[in-house]
């Protein structure tokens, strides 16, 4: 007799019943946050300082021209060139794809300075209220974190609750590197954690960068924390759509065209990230080697073979994620598509059996985030599937370290 838990009928109930509460969502809040329109913001004046810009008389690249075409010009550069390109336009430099990683990250820090000074400012303003001085307060340890030691800053903007990406590891010089994308919630303030720290970015990063290390010694890897784009906030009509991961797409794709070197990629998304990720696949370039899903809620088609890209597609879900009882479907926009775990997806499907919850799946220890690590550094060998006999390892790529460069 089937169990009523896991009858189609209940499954319809809840898929109708997400879909009621997202329609009331949007009837009562209406389309207001994409219509806002606002000023120019710190990243967009430094841009735009940019392209009004000489050196030597010369006027300065288009800065979201191709990534090959900036690395061109800033080698044609003097070291002090560049670095007076990056006192000039810190905003700009540290977020542009084709600039050299070592000067984005020197322009990041100065961008960065500025923006603790600004909010230390803010925290003594007496026409802000005491919630904003206390935001302001926030903001500026945050700052203080990500200048302290030798942090590695590949993109900041401090805009709106924030976006931002880290590196560990030496990205010039890996052979592989890893991406990990995270979900809904994400921003300046919660890219890092003391308490819970597996669950932010920086924690995800640093746990899968130090498994890899111990799962493939010889090979050269580095992992980026990336949060450089506007997740949804909460469960709310963002989360259940793709826009949030459409613009989501445009800036991953951007990051990974830009990339130095010819390391082989791997994309390791939780989450809503695994929805940035699937809308991104298509266009991803092909030293894109594997995407790693965890705890996904789809990724805005039927089957692995609808993303469009020729990287082997991994997917993991531990029994205790809340996220398999939401609906897996896709109806006029709403919901992320089929279930990624699914025998009919095509995905290869992972062990995570030792996971616990939704957000449980990088914390030391677990079979999750070894088998996130042996993706990522290319020690497929390593990989424990989630069911017996199951064809997760088949058609895999020679696993030496020398074929994982």
């Amino acid at each position: 007799m089937t169990s009523f838990d896991s009858s189609p009928q209940l499954n319809v109930w809840r898929a109708l019943l997400a879909l009621a509460v997202v329609f009331v969502m949007l009837a009562t809040t209406g389309w207001t946050a994409l219509r806002t329109h606002r000023g120019a913001t710190a990243l967009q004046a430094s841009l735009t300082k940019w392209e009004h810009g000489r050196i030597h008389g010369h006027h300065l690249p288009d800065p979201a021209a191709d990534p090959a075409r900036l690395d061109r010009f800033f080698a044609s550069l003097t070291a002090d060139d560049r670095d007076r390109l990056a006192h000039r336009y810190p905003l700009a430099v540290g977020n542009m794809n084709g600039a050299p990683v070592a000067l984005r990250y020197r322009a990041n820090r100065l961008a960065l300075d500025h923006a603790r000074k600004a909010e230390k400012k803010r925290t003594r303003d007496s026409r802000l209220s005491t919630a904003g001085q206390q935001d302001a307060g926030r903001r500026m340890h945050r700052y203080e974190a990500l200048l302290s030691g030798k942090r590695q800053i590949l993109a900041f903007d401090p805009e709106g609750s924030g976006r931002v990406a880290e590196v560990f590891g030496d990205l010039d010089r890996a052979q592989r590197v890893s991406v990990v994308v995270p979900g809904v919630d994400t921003d300046l303030l919660t890219f890092q954690r003391t308490d819970r720290k597996y669950t932010a970015p920086v924690g995800m990063a640093k746990a899968l960068y130090a498994q890899e290390r111990m799962t493939s010694p010889a090979t050269r890897t580095a992992v980026i924390a990336w949060a450089d784009y506007t997740s949804p906030d909460g469960l709310g009509v963002d989360a259940a759509t793709g826009l949030r991961a459409a613009e989501g797409a445009v800036r991953l794709n951007g990051l990974l065209r830009a990339l130095p070197g010819s390391s082989r990629v791997a994309m390791v998304c939780h989450s809503y990230g695994s929805v940035v990720c699937g809308v991104a696949a298509h266009d991803m370039p092909r030293r894109v080697t594997d995407i790693a899903v965890a705890a996904s809620p789809g990724m805005r088609v039927t089957r692995a073979g609808g993303l469009g890209t020729s990287a082997r597609v991994w997917a993991m879900r531990d029994a205790t994620d809340w996220i398999q009882d939401v609906p897996y479907l896709e109806l006029g926009g709403l919901g992320h598509g089929a279930d990624p775990v699914s025998s009919g997806f095509g995905a290869r499907v992972l062990s995570a059996r030792d996971a616990r919850g939704h957000a449980g799946y990088f914390q030391p220890g677990t079979d999750s985030l070894r088998n996130l690590a042996a993706v990522g550094s290319g020690a497929y060998e390593a990989v424990t599937c989630a069911r017996e006999n199951d064809a997760c390892q088949v058609g895999l790529p020679g696993t030496t370290p020398a074929q994982r460069a």
